[in-house]
């Protein structure tokens, strides 16, 4: 049945919905949801955007994206929690979307080690929910988000998502993986096409405050010491925003072609395949700060990695792949973002 005060719009209105092509971005409100989401309703596309704006970072930041998207007359957000099956089950059967991108996760690695009991009910039994929601009401295609972090602390590099990723260092990469083991499963078992996508340290405006740029960001503004962990020895393969999107657009109507089992699945890395020095990173940002960081030197910490670094070939071949943003136009677009959206005072 349907919720008027959750499903809004018109009966009319979804009628004139259910006939064209629907994608559905769990996480709308999130980083690259929010981006996701905004680059195909400039496009003209229809987006029933899912989100159930936690409070694991500034919400106030997820309403002003929210705000962005709404502006979009295609637009349709419904506030919901994706560990409720039927909630789910009944976004699917309102709205019918056709392609599903879940970008919806508890994020965070070291998040995971205080707190693991959100990532069971966010990225285990909320993922399995869309599965299951994809089981029922058959779509074209689901793509879903995983992370580098699966890689762990393989020591090959570049990461290739034909190395062995069984032995994560957070519950964090844990449920990643195990995204991507039930996604397999569903998608032999129930003929559904997914693809899944291993971020690596997306970045940009409107980003996510838990991220590390972005905390330099604002301590380094108020003169506050930044923490460099492992004393500043670490890579990380910095991506953009804009690249992470149109990377993601090239895969959303291409689901993946049967393997040699006939199931159609697909795990991609999608990153710059440019690993940075963590300092040199540090650097770029306070040119364009125009302030120096006090830094603070630390060791290691528990589910950190040395580093990252994305091979992108696969992705590069079936989609002609090639991010075209380093981190001196990136993180200048960044700066700029923040310092108009928090009027450069201390945040």
């Amino acid at each position: 049945m349907d919720k008027p005060d959750k499903y809004p719009g018109k009966e009319s209105d979804r009628s004139r919905m259910k006939k064209s092509y629907n994608y559905l971005v769990t996480g709308a409100a999130g980083f690259i949801g929010f981006h996701l989401s905004k680059a195909l309703l400039e496009k003209g596309e229809r987006v029933i955007g899912f989100d159930n704006l936690n409070g694991y970072y500034d919400p106030q930041l997820k309403e002003a994206r929210l705000q962005l998207l709404k502006q979009h007359d295609r637009f349709v957000f419904i506030k919901g929690d994706l560990s409720d099956l039927e909630e789910v089950n009944e976004v699917f059967r309102t709205w019918q979307p056709e392609v599903v991108v879940n970008l919806a996760a508890q994020a965070g690695v070291r998040y995971s080690i205080d707190c693991p009991e959100s990532y069971i009910q966010s990225n285990l039994v909320g993922f399995f929910n869309i599965c299951e929601a994809c089981r029922r009401y058959p779509v074209k295609h689901l793509l879903f988000a995983s992370s580098s972090s699966v890689y762990g602390g393989n020591k090959k590099v570049p990461f290739s998502t034909g190395d062995m990723v069984d032995h994560p260092v957070s519950l964090y990469a844990a449920t990643k993986k195990s995204n991507e083991l039930m996604a397999y499963a569903y998608s032999n078992l129930y003929q559904i096409p997914l693809t899944g996508l291993r971020f690596f340290t997306v970045y940009g405006p409107m980003g996510r405050p838990d991220m590390a740029y972005f905390k330099f960001t604002g301590s380094i503004l108020s003169g506050r010491p930044i923490q460099i962990y492992n004393h500043g020895d670490m890579y990380r393969d910095f991506t953009y925003v804009d690249d992470i999107v149109s990377g993601i657009e090239a895969m959303l109507l291409s689901p993946p072609q049967p393997d040699a089992q006939g199931t159609r699945y697909k795990i991609y890395n999608i990153g710059n395949n440019k690993p940075e020095k963590l300092l040199h990173f540090v650097e770029v940002l306070e040119e364009h700060l125009g302030v120096k960081a006090i830094k603070e030197f630390l060791p290691m910490q528990p589910g950190d990695v040395y580093q990252t670094y994305a091979d992108i070939d696969e992705l590069t071949k079936d989609f002609g792949f090639k991010p075209q943003t380093g981190i001196e136009v990136g993180l200048g677009k960044f700066v700029a973002w923040y310092r108009e959206y928090y009027g450069n005072i201390d945040k």
